[in-house]
């Protein structure tokens, strides 16, 4: 049985899709919980699911890409349960998707600030409280910038995506003495709702797409979307002693959707 009893993680982008889901099937396998998001009331309903489970969890409003609130996140929940075993660094935005010639930098700026240097404070912060007992470390990363790139206008985003899956492998080898692993998984298209934090530039975007005709049933698995349940038992598998051996890993989680 896959278990993370005793266990202290934290899931950060946690109010929402793959980090909600993940919360809750890591409370329901035996952690205890800290939900970071970028606004406190997103999480409301997931730590009152997590209590209804008897688990344990708290709440702390955390932009990713601030390391003061990031450290500060990390912090209270050390002080709040006394160690950390399991980081999931799921926080992120698809961003403005847009032509390269017509982005502006601060959104460039914006998209990689949360998605990639939220990523770096998340695990930077969290080394020093699971350096004694190692742990587990897991990044959500995309099939976008790792294994398509069909996506016209997602280059901000493509790029946050493939600079995590770098910094995993390097973070993989550099933590491995402390017996703390790092694995990145690479969801397609999940029933998220990511798009919430989507800003499509269309009439630009059309001078730079080319036609792509995609076949029938282009996720040949099961010819729809994935679940963010889906995602979390992978993340579940990830975070339990299941994966001991595992380290440094990209896994794909699309339902071959990429593979077309």
């Amino acid at each position: 049985m896959t278990s993370v009893k005793d266990k202290v993680a934290l899931v950060t982008g946690a109010g929402s899709g793959i980090g909600l889901a993940s919360a809750v099937k890591l409370a329901k396998n035996g952690a205890k919980v800290a939900l970071a998001d970028v606004k406190a009331e997103n999480a409301a309903e997931v730590k009152t699911q997590i209590e209804e489970l008897g688990s344990e969890a708290i709440i702390i409003e955390t932009d990713v890409s601030d390391p003061a609130q990031m450290e500060s996140c990390i912090k209270k929940i050390v002080d709040t349960w006394g160690q950390l075993d399991i980081v999931f660094a799921n926080a992120g935005i698809n961003g403005v998707l847009s032509p390269i010639e017509d982005l502006d930098p601060d959104d460039w700026d914006k998209t990689l600030s949360i998605n990639l240097k939220g990523t770096f404070l998340t695990v930077k912060y969290a080394i020093p409280h699971m350096k004694q007992n190692g742990g587990s470390i897991i990044i959500t990363s995309s099939i976008n910038g790792n294994r398509i790139f069909r996506n016209f206008g997602f280059t901000a985003y493509s790029t946050s995506k493939a600079g995590q899956v770098a910094f995993g492998k390097m973070a993989a080898l550099e933590l491995a003495r402390y017996k703390i692993r790092v694995n990145t998984i690479c969801p397609g298209a999940i029933e998220t709702n990511i798009d919430n934090n989507t800003f499509p530039e269309e009439e630009n975007l059309e001078k730079i797409k080319i036609p792509i005709e995609y076949p029938e049933g282009s996720q040949p698995l099961k010819n729809k979307s994935g679940s963010a349940d889906q995602v979390a038992d992978l993340v579940l598998f990830f975070a339990s002693d299941q994966s001991s051996h595992i380290t440094g890993s990209k896994v794909y989680i699309d339902g071959a959707e990429s593979l077309l």
